[in-house]
């Protein structure tokens, strides 16, 4: 019988990297995420779904909140020190924000110093392998000289980014990883979304693995064709295959009736999927779809999108000219093209245009562009701004901070199969050899 591994996911969000592990049939211990909001969506799916008591066997001391990584090693390393042996893949990065380059790369964010704890949570469960997912940014050092010295100075003056900081830090803690540039796009994700996948596994682990930890990435690379074809996806999907059916053009507009957003909000009724990455996201959904609310734009603001649509280039960012022309502030915005992937979907709404309609996308439409199933549904805030932007995750920002669940059921896979490999290899090193039979005289 084939072994189901299990995996605890940190910094979990609202469980894109913890959904795709478990479609993939790994198990799921716990997770954590300090953002209410976004835990409240972790559980509504993934520990209080119908079904979902096949998704996590949480540990009766952790209680089902939301919890701070440092209150957690506080109060429970003990806890977590007894977990050691029955946690094969710790899942899950620190926040990137200080990391993107979609915004103000800064090297004193305290949230690029929480990868020092997610080491403490390592150095505690002492996991098989590891997984993290980032963005590209990560592996670059910062400009400015003032870096944070979480690791004694380079040697040789070079200057090292957070990434390279972590790697040492892993090595010392006992894992080889390795890292590669990953486009979710080449996963069924319709979405050109770049990320930065490290892997790790345990040095005692590395050497029954032919290739080492590189191993994991060929695993990887194969567990994406076969992806691809297991759900019948093309090669890629593109914007209008995944969001066409969500079009208010041909469907009618019924109130929003969702308890956490305010009255007077409309939305699609759903006719129906149309392609088969629709019908792949929508599979074992019944009823009406969550979080499908239109914004409620002025009659300015939809003529000034139609504008763009019809005289701006669609699939890029919109140039400094073409913002001037149309007095916009912001710096980044992209008109959509319906005949490729979206853009990446990030934290703020009104990032990316839809690509035939005059208007910003709903949280559902981000939803269906991560790869996030129509059963999905999202808790708390659709938005916020000002001063709370920093700290509450409302959906927008959950969607767009996930790992897309079709990238992570491949790394899933990818990650199950090494393992599979690292066991086979133990057993075959320990049969004993067979003897030679004696000549017949």
């Amino acid at each position: 019988m084939k072994k189901k591994y299990v995996f605890a996911d940190l910094f979990s969000g609202c469980g894109g990297l913890s959904l795709g592990l478990a479609l993939a049939g790994l198990r799921g211990r716990f997770a954590i995420e300090r953002d209410s909001m976004a835990f409240r969506t972790f559980a509504a799916n993934l520990l209080d779904r119908p079904g979902a008591a096949t998704r996590f066997d949480w540990p009766d001391w952790l209680e089902k909140k939301a919890w701070d990584i440092e209150q957690l090693l506080d109060l429970h390393l003990p806890d977590l020190v007894e977990l050691r042996g029955t946690i094969d893949v710790l899942a899950g990065g620190p926040p990137c924000q200080g990391f993107s380059f979609a915004g103000r790369r800064n090297e004193d964010d305290p949230r690029n110093l929480l990868f020092k704890r997610y080491v403490e949570m390592v150095e505690a469960l002492q996991p098989q392998a590891l997984v993290i997912e980032n963005v590209p940014g990560m592996r670059v050092a910062h400009a400015r000289r003032n870096v944070v010295d979480i690791q004694p100075p380079d040697p040789a003056g070079r200057k090292v980014s957070f990434y390279d900081k972590l790697v040492e830090s892993l090595s010392v803690a006992g894992y080889h990883v390795d890292a590669m540039l990953v486009n979710s796009s080449e996963f069924g994700v319709p979405q050109k979304r770049s990320r930065l996948i490290a892997i790790g596994v345990r040095k005692d682990l590395c050497k029954w693995l032919d290739g080492g930890i590189l191993r994991a990435f060929k695993l990887l690379e194969e567990e994406r064709i076969e992806q691809l074809d297991f759900l019948a996806l093309a090669p890629v999907v593109t914007a209008s295959d995944a969001i066409s059916d969500l079009e208010t053009a041909a469907s009618p507009l019924v109130d929003c009736i969702d308890p956490e957003s305010p009255k007077h909000f409309m939305e699609v009724r759903y006719g129906g999927p149309k392609t088969p990455y629709q019908k792949l996201m929508h599979d074992s959904h019944e009823g009406p779809m969550d979080s499908m609310r239109l914004a409620r734009h002025t009659d300015e603001v939809r003529g000034r999108f139609a504008q763009i649509l019809k005289e701006c280039r669609r699939g890029v960012r919109m140039d400094d000219a073409s913002r001037q022309t149309y007095g916009l502030k912001k710096h980044r915005i992209y008109p959509m093209s319906g005949s490729e992937p979206a853009p990446t979907v990030t934290t703020l709404p009104d990032d990316i245009l839809h690509y035939v309609e005059p208007r910003i996308l709903t949280v559902r439409e981000y939803a269906r562009l991560q790869s996030f199933p129509d059963w999905f549904t999202f808790r708390g805030k659709y938005t916020t701004g000002g001063k709370r932007r920093t700290k509450e995750c409302p959906r927008y920002t959950q969607v767009g901070n996930a790992v897309p669940p079709l990238l992570a059921r491949a790394i899933g896979n990818a990650l199950a199969r090494l393992l599979d490999e690292v066991s086979s290899a133990q057993r075959d090193a320990a049969k004993p050899l067979a003897r030679p039979a004696l000549a017949m005289g």
